[in-house]
């Protein structure tokens, strides 16, 4: 219990590092200030553990050619997002954790191997290709784990259908306070209370799926997927008070327990 507190009052204490005074929510965001590292391009693999931010091409709908937030649906808040989430995983674990950016890597790139954890934002626009597909089966039957983030329940139904063509046996189901991943490192029971509201507002309820293989669930989850949510919005915005902390604090205590899970199982 102890060990579960200091952790929680730690992690507290970094968001309001990285947010330097975090406020109230206010009904709009606020203006980003810029971060206070450069952000750097793609590293070459030298063992750290490095934030992967997947690259798509998008099946649907007009985007600008930008990078970031207005631009290609991938890109959604990129790359504050995993720069704050790093800084925070840098603090609370032993990692040696590449806090300066991340890697964007294609789907089928042969260096997604050498890193354990990817994310996509917007897969809701993502439409697979045959070498995204194999590469990706590959990948996630060989040990790898993806994060699925920011995006309405209308977009979860071509999420499903691109995984089908990736993983024809993978089987979704939605997680309850019982599944590893929620103890991986935080303590969090009851993820559809605790964990952060949808930044989308309304109706728009999460809720939180797994992927597994041919195995019953309860084995090696294989991804998530955050329904009707933005954890990488909380993770963006928490310098600039869009959010209370303790709302900033459970959406990086999930993205902190995915990370841990994905690397210990």
């Amino acid at each position: 219990m102890k060990g579960r507190t200091a952790r929680f009052c730690a992690l507290i204490v970094l968001v309001v590092c990285v947010a330097g005074a975090v406020v109230l929510a206010q009904r709009g965001r606020t203006r980003r200030p810029q971060l206070d590292v450069e952000v750097q391009g793609n590293t070459p693999y030298d063992g750290r553990f490095v934030f992967v931010r997947l690259r798509y091409n998008a099946a649907f709908g007009r985007w600008g050619n930008w990078i970031g937030d207005g631009g290609v649906p991938w890109s959604h808040d990129y790359p504050d997002g995993e720069v704050h989430l790093s800084k925070i995983l840098e603090e609370l674990t032993f990692l040696n954790i590449r806090t300066d950016g991340s890697n964007i890597l294609s789907i089928d790139d042969p260096e997604l191997f050498n890193y354990p954890v990817a994310y996509m934002a917007e897969p809701g626009h993502w439409g697979v290709t045959p070498s995204e597909a194999a590469a990706l089966r590959s990948y996630l039957l060989k040990g790898g784990f993806v994060i699925f983030d920011d995006f309405r329940e209308r977009d979860w139904d071509n999420l499903q259908e691109q995984i089908r063509v990736v993983l024809p046996e993978g089987r979704w189901v939605e997680l309850d306070g019982a599944a590893r991943v929620f103890h991986a490192f935080f303590e969090i029971p009851h993820p559809e209370t605790l964990a952060p509201p949808s930044v989308y507002g309304g109706d728009f309820a999460p809720s939180y799926w797994g992927l597994y293989g041919n195995d019953e669930p309860g084995g090696r989850l294989l991804a998530v997927a955050n329904v009707n949510n933005d954890l990488s919005e909380y993770w963006q915005y928490s310098d600039t008070g869009f959010a209370p902390v303790d709302l900033t604090n459970e959406a990086y205590k999930l993205g902190v327990n995915y990370v841990m899970y994905a690397l210990t199982h």
